[in-house]
This record gives C-alpha cells, sequence and structure tokens, in this order.
C-alpha cells in the first residue's frame, strides 16, 4: 500500500505529491489527513497523507514511511480535498494552507542535532552529555569545531521532528479498597489526624463519587498533595494521570436560562427560507440584510436549533474578537456544552483542546473568528458568517485565504445552506444578491419596534471645542453629561490609537519617523514610548529634536490615549473604559472589558473599531463618533464602503432597548455622500451611488482584481522586478484586462523592504491563473536575489 504526502517543506520543487511505502504495520493506522514523519533526502520531515492507492508509477524503490503523529487524524478527507481546490486559487504552496488549517501547536517543529559518525568520534569529549542542538550554538569556537568535524566526516547532522502538541493532564484518585475497608481505617486514625480523617470520611460518604481529581480534593476538603500522597502510599487511594481539556469558555456560564423569544413577523419569514434550505440539504446563500437591532442573531441561533434538531452541525463566524465573547455567551446559552469556541485570544492551550473537541465529534456549533472556517467539523447543516461586510476575514499574509469563500466551498461540499448577515453587506454580496445568485432576506425594523437612534453631525470646521485638544466639541461634551446624570451609558469610536500620531520640531520641521518605515513613531504615554504600528520599533520619547537639539517640540494629532487623558479632566466624575489594542494584549482582557461595562462599573467605554459591531448593552443611550474623517482619504477605491459600514455600524449600538439613543459624529466633511448617508442610515441609496462610482472607476464588484507585490531591501531591485512582471503580463494577456502600475505602495518601506505593487483588472481572462502560478513559481529564484513577491487574489486593501 502506498501513501501519497505533501511534505512539509515550502518551495516550488516540493510542492507537489511523494509517495511512499507504507510498511505492514502501519496499513490498519493510516488514513487520509493522517499527520506523518518521512525521510526525505538526508533529514526527515512531517507530511500530510493526501491520498492513499495501490499501485504507483515510480519505477524504482519507495521509501518507508516512518511514523504516524497522531492516533487520530488531524485533518478530515474535505479538508485535503479543500487545500487542493485553495491552492489553485490563492496562490500558495499546498503545505501552507495544510498548516493553516491547524493549531499553531501542531505544526512541526525541527531540531538539527549534531551526531557522531564513527566509533572514534563518538569518544570525543564534544559529544558527552547532552545532544548538541546546532539551533542553539552560538560560541565561535565551538560552529568551527562543528564545520571541522562535518568536513573530516567525524559527524553528520540529524533532524528531529517535534510535536509541540501537550495535552494537558491532572492527577485523579481512585479507590484502592473495597468500601467498607474504610470505616475500619477511620477508625484507627488519630484523633489529631485531621486531614486525613476528613479525606476517609468523604471517602465513606460520598464511594460513588470516585475517581476525584487532586484539584477538587484539595478545593473541597483543603487537603494538600502530601495528605494525597501519603493516602497512596497507605494503599487507600490509587493516583492517576488523566487527560482533561482546558475550558476557554471557564467563565460564560449564566444562571438565569435563556428565555424563549419569539421571532416577529420579518424574522420568521427569514428563518422559514433557511429552514427550507437545512431540510432540503441545499447549498444555498442567503444573504440577510438587516438594519443594527433587527434581530439577526435571533435569526442565526433558531436556524443553529433547526440544524441541530437534523443531527447536523453549525458553523458560526464573526469578524473580531471582541464580539466574541458577547455571541459565545449568548450561543453557549441556547446550547450549552455542544459550543466550541476559536479564535486567537485563547491561549495555545486552549486552541489545541477546542481543536480536538471538534475533530473527536463531541461539539455540535463553532463558534470562532476567520480560521474558525477550517474547523475539521462533520455533518455541517449550517453556516452562518455574522457581520459578512468586514474585511477582517481576509487573511492578509500567506496563505491569503477568504473565509467567505472557504464556507462557499464548504457550503457545496457539505450540501448546506450559507448564511451572510449584516446591516451593511458588502457591495459585492449585494450586487450578486441583485443578480439573484444569493437569495436576500431583509430585516428593516427592529425587533423590539423601537426607531433607530437620531444621528446628527458636528461639523468640526464651525464648533467650539472643550478643552484645549481640539478633539471633543462643546455639544458632544455636553451630550455625555445629560447622559452620565441620568446614569445612562455612553459609547465614543476614534479609529486610532495612541497619544499623539507624530513629533514635530517647531525649529526645523523634522518629524520623527521608524527607521525601519516609512511612517512616522506614534507617541504612548501608557509605556512613555515612541512606537511604530507596523513594524512593532520603539524607542525612548525624545525630550528634544533628535535633529537640531531645539525644546520646541510638539506631539501633534490624536488617539484614544489622548481623549481618555482629555475626558478625565473634562469629566472628572466619570468612569472610563479604553478598550484598543493596546488594552486587550492580555489573554480575558476583551471579556474583562466588556463584562465590566455592561455590569455598569463604568460610565463611558472608548475604542477604536473593535467597539463598533455586535455589541449590546441596553443602558448605552448615546454613541459618539470623535474624527469621522479617519479613514476616508486614504488611497483605497473602497474607503467611502470602509467609511460608511463604521459609522452605520457604531450608531446601531444606541438605543438598542428601552430607552431611545442618539449619536453625534464629528467630522470635517459633513457634505461627504458616505457620511451624509451614514447620518440616514441609508443602505439602499449608498449602495447605489457608490456602485455607480466603482462602474465608473473600473473596480469591484464590475470587475475582478489580483494585487502583485514584490519586495526587496533595496528599491531598484523591487521596481526592476516588478516591471519584469509587467511586460510578461503584457506579452500574454488581453487587450481588455487592465493593468496599473508598477507603483510604490502607499507605504513605500516597511521592515526595512521597499514595496512595489501591481494592480490586474479583468472582467474574464482564461490565461490569467496560468500566468500568475508562473509569477509564483519564479519568486522561488527571485528569493535567492533578496526579492519577495506576493500575489492576493481578490485583495480587500489596494494600497
Amino acid at each position: 500500500m502506498i501513501a501519497q504526502v505533501i511534505v512539509d517543506v515550502a518551495v516550488k520543487q516540493t510542492d507537489r505529491i511523494f509517495e511512499y511505502h507504507i510498511p505492514t504495520e502501519l496499513e490498519k493506522s493510516i488514513q487520509i489527513g493522517s499527520r506523518v514523519v518521512v525521510p526525505f533526502g538526508r533529514r526527515k520531515v512531517q507530511g500530510f497523507v493526501v491520498g492513499l492507492t495501490e499501485k504507483s508509477e515510480f519505477k524504482g524503490k519507495l521509501k518507508d514511511l516512518l511514523v504516524i503523529v497522531d492516533e487520530m487524524p488531524p485533518l478530515t478527507p474535505e479538508l485535503v480535498d479543500l487545500s487542493q481546490s485553495l491552492a489553485k486559487d490563492i496562490f500558495s504552496y499546498r503545505i501552507k494552507i495544510l498548516q493553516a488549517m491547524l493549531p499553531w501547536v501542531m505544526r512541526a517543529g525541527y531540531r538539527k542535532l549534531l551526531v557522531p559518525n564513527n566509533d572514534q568520534a563518538k569518544q570525543l569529549p564534544f559529544f558527552k552529555g547532552d545532544p548538541i542542538d546546532l539551533n542553539k550554538l552560538t560560541d565561535l569556537q565551538q560552529i568551527e569545531k562543528v564545520h571541522q568535524l562535518l568536513r573530516n566526516d567525524d559527524a553528520k547532522i540529524e533532524y528531529l521532528v517535534e510535536n509541540r502538541a501537550k495535552k494537558k493532564k491532572e492527577n485523579q484518585y481512585a479507590l484502592a479498597l473495597d468500601s467498607t475497608e474504610y470505616t475500619k481505617i477511620y477508625n484507627t486514625l488519630r484523633q489529631n489526624a485531621v486531614k486525613q480523617k476528613k479525606l476517609v470520611m468523604d471517602i465513606i460518604e460520598n464511594a460513588a463519587t470516585y475517581p476525584k481529581s487532586q484539584n477538587k480534593l484539595e478545593k473541597e476538603l483543603g487537603l494538600t498533595a502530601a495528605v494525597l500522597n501519603s493516602a497512596v502510599k497507605k494503599g487507600w487511594l490509587v493516583k492517576k494521570a488523566v487527560e482533561v481539556y482546558r475550558n476557554p469558555l471557564a467563565g460564560f456560564e449564566d444562571d438565569e436560562k435563556p428565555k424563549p423569544v419569539t421571532l416577529n413577523e420579518q424574522q420568521q419569514a427569514a428563518l422559514d427560507q433557511i429552514a427550507s434550505a437545512i431540510n432540503k440539504r441545499r447549498s444555498k446563500t442567503f444573504l440577510l440584510e438587516g438594519i443594527t437591532g433587527s434581530g439577526k442573531t435571533e435569526v442565526y441561533l433558531h436556524a443553529i436549533s433547526k440544524a441541530l434538531s437534523q443531527g447536523r452541525n453549525a458553523l458560526m463566524l464573526v469578524p473580531e474578537i471582541s464580539l466574541t465573547p458577547q455571541m459565545v455567551r449568548q450561543v453557549k446559552a441556547r446550547f450549552g456544552n455542544q459550543v466550541a469556541v476559536l479564535h486567537s485570544a485563547l491561549s495555545e492551550g486552549e486552541k489545541y483542546d477546542e481543536w480536538r473537541r471538534i475533530r473527536r465529534g463531541e461539539t455540535k456549533v463553532v463558534v470562532g473568528a476567520r480560521s474558525a472556517v477550517f474547523a475539521p467539523l462533520d455533518n455541517i447543516g449550517l453556516i452562518v458568517i455574522d457581520e459578512e461586510h468586514e474585511a477582517s476575514y481576509k487573511q492578509e499574509t500567506d496563505p491569503r485565504y477568504n473565509a467567505k469563500d472557504v464556507a462557499l466551498w464548504r457550503s457545496r461540499y457539505h450540501h448546506c445552506p450559507l448564511v451572510l448577515g449584516s446591516a451593511t453587506p458588502a457591495l459585492g454580496s449585494r450586487a450578486r444578491a441583485q443578480k439573484h445568485v444569493y437569495q436576500l432576506l431583509r430585516l428593516t425594523k427592529r425587533a423590539n419596534n423601537k426607531k433607530l437612534p437620531q444621528v446628527n453631525l458636528i461639523d468640526l470646521k464651525h464648533v467650539q471645542f472643550a478643552g484645549g485638544q481640539f478633539d471633543l466639541s462643546v455639544d458632544l461634551v455636553a451630550a455625555i453629561k445629560k447622559r452620565l446624570e441620568k446614569k445612562e451609558e455612553v459609547i465614543l469610536m476614534l479609529n486610532r490609537r495612541g497619544f499623539a500620531n507624530f513629533m514635530l520640531c517647531r525649529e526645523c520641521g523634522f518629524v520623527l519617523k521608524c527607521p525601519n518605515c516609512d511612517v512616522s513613531l506614534n507617541l504612548h504615554k501608557d509605556t512613555n514610548s515612541m512606537q511604530c504600528h507596523y513594524c512593532g520599533h520603539s524607542e525612548p520619547i525624545p525630550q528634544a529634536c533628535p535633529n537640531c537639539q531645539s525644546k520646541q517640540i510638539r506631539f501633534l494629532g490624536t488617539g484614544t490615549q489622548k481623549v481618555q487623558e482629555e475626558l478625565k479632566e473634562l469629566l472628572p466624575g466619570a468612569r472610563i473604559l479604553r478598550m484598543d489594542v493596546d488594552t486587550t494584549r492580555r489573554k480575558g482582557s476583551y471579556k474583562r472589558i466588556l463584562d465590566a461595562f455592561g455590569d455598569h462599573e463604568a460610565d463611558i467605554l472608548l475604542g477604536t473599531q473593535m467597539i463598533a459591531k455586535g455589541l449590546d448593552f441596553p443602558n448605552v443611550t448615546l454613541v459618539g463618533v470623535i474624527n469621522a474623517d479617519t479613514g476616508l482619504w486614504i488611497s483605497d477605491y473602497n474607503a467611502s464602503e470602509r467609511t460608511f459600514e463604521l459609522l452605520t455600524q457604531v450608531a446601531g449600538r444606541a438605543g438598542r432597548a428601552e430607552k431611545e439613543g442618539e449619536v453625534l459624529i464629528q467630522t470635517y466633511n459633513p457634505e461627504h455622500y458616505a457620511i451624509q448617508l451614514a447620518k440616514t442610515q441609508d443602505y439602499e441609496r449608498f449602495y447605489g451611488y457608490e456602485m455607480h462610482v466603482r462602474h465608473e472607476g473600473n473596480y469591484p464588484p464590475y470587475f475582478f482584481t489580483v494585487l502583485i507585490s514584490i519586495s526587496a531591501k533595496k528599491e531598484q531591485n523591487a521596481a526592476r522586478e516588478a516591471f519584469r512582471i509587467k511586460r510578461y503580463l503584457m506579452q500574454h494577456l488581453g487587450q481588455e484586462t487592465i493593468i496599473l502600475g508598477p507603483s510604490p505602495s502607499a507605504i513605500s518601506r516597511l521592515k526595512n523592504k521597499y514595496y512595489y505593487q501591481i494592480l490586474v483588472k479583468y472582467k474574464k481572462e482564461p490565461n490569467l491563473n496560468k500566468l500568475l502560478h508562473h509569477v509564483q513559481d519564479s519568486a522561488q529564484e527571485a528569493r535567492k536575489y533578496g526579492l519577495s513577491i506576493f500575489i492576493d487574489n481578490e485583495p480587500e486593501r489596494i494600497m
């Protein structure tokens, strides 16, 4: 029997199937999707079995497969097929896609060891003690010794494949004797053996509850490890280490049972359409367009119940980690321990355990962010993507997949419906619904029949500012005070973190820039540093201009830190929580902040765009947007769409319960159509206007796009390669295809590399996929000269 294996070597030459003979003793254990260790040249590497066959066309002798890593194949046959399909469309090596489907701890780790090659070398002092790990060797004399041993053939290099995945274990204690024996033991114990008596009495009274975990015995009975070890030595208990799952859903338990929700007429009509597709096992795509507060989540939950009642499973994606706590709480309240959660804020151990629960079929519902689309969930009856317009569903590093495309593929594979939900659908999704590729379901009124909040614009060109920072207008501060007096809550959004955007010298005009990137450094007061938001470079805050030594330096621009400081000065009694990348780095911080705000431990929640979507707090009656223009004028074709979506979404956080809501949007561009239409929350008019703009500019959804990025340490090398690629494409593509560039990226230097880009726009180009795969293959050769080439199919950002 022969295994077809994709090996863990991500280069052009190995991006194909290699065949290995399966030893007889492994034949019963191996399956498609198994993770294996195989010999590859002079080393051993990890790989994935993507096929099994009886015959090979290879004329020589096949090498034997060495090890099957896992007791259960980590990948399902479905995910193996998906990896092959994706590799054709997203210009990534297949091994990269297969690895992306697994938790990080399950990706291969390799140790490079130096071992003696003959008996004489074995006697050398150099080889006495621990194995020599070449990855950790830094001493120059030792490195030279290694080279000498290799040159003389006295040593060789061996590669050890490591499995990083670790199971969590805890000690459990089982009864070693008949239950009647413990009464006799109790009567022989000394009066002062308090802990032992407590343990034996618990055994007598609760024998049926054993085995018990060490953690439980220590907490319930106040015992120590020494007491338990003593009981084991005396033959009272048997100690055993057993595997347990880490629980990322700890803290999501709610004593109150969810109240049954009766859907309104529009919600029920939408659910009926989705339920029909579930019953008929149809891979139909629905676009659920519902205004903020219209009850889309309830439609999702009822549809999931329908899928589960059919004996099938459900997958639900949310765009932001900040949304996950509230969404998980609702899903867990409805479906209990059948729910698994996957997102990047979990520890590696938690991700591994949740992933294994899913793979073992111990869960029915998976909720998570982008990468959860690869969850090894079988028998899927429904897939839901909430806030489907979000750019975060597109992976921006290799492999550059779009979770929506993957979900469409899995929907077809499982013959189940896909529900895309949003108050502001992506223009491409809405256009497909217009052409009946997707079925449009609309929710036009709020679930509680309340009106949408009143939205007013504040023109920052003609207002008086409160305080001296020119961030908060008098009108906005007055509105906040009014809400605080009523014991109501406020959400404020500024989509820019940090304290100030740049440092300017008033004497010479010097701006402090990142040494690695073509951007200014941002001031962060909480860390007393100037930081680059692209490469992470950090340096102390200067006290004088580094260029002319003048003390006349100013920190200009604004961020959430500065606004928080200003709010404390203007509203001394207000309790303020800040939610941005800087305050949510630690595990569980999202949940802690949102729980505190939900429990009325703060009056104001200030944050970046992560607070704009999905949050539901009944006591929030005012939403303020501090500057609506932060993303309006960036050099991207969809800047207006992103601005409209963000403003509409954040406006929807106000007045979601009984109290009426109000929204105040501060802007320097109140006449811009994206801001005007966000004020009236008129998605249909925005859709019509923006589609006209896209048509005039030959942009999506009227054209497909591919972005080719070329980077190098020397700018001329990046430019030269970009022009070479453009000439190659122009020779082989039709005249209808538009090729823009090459041009420097909007930020031309990042992490000490210069970036050039080419944008290809086309409607139908049958040769393009083949040509781009050729460009991808040529990138392997270009890498020798310090060049990197990336191909992004249907990019979310063109900058």
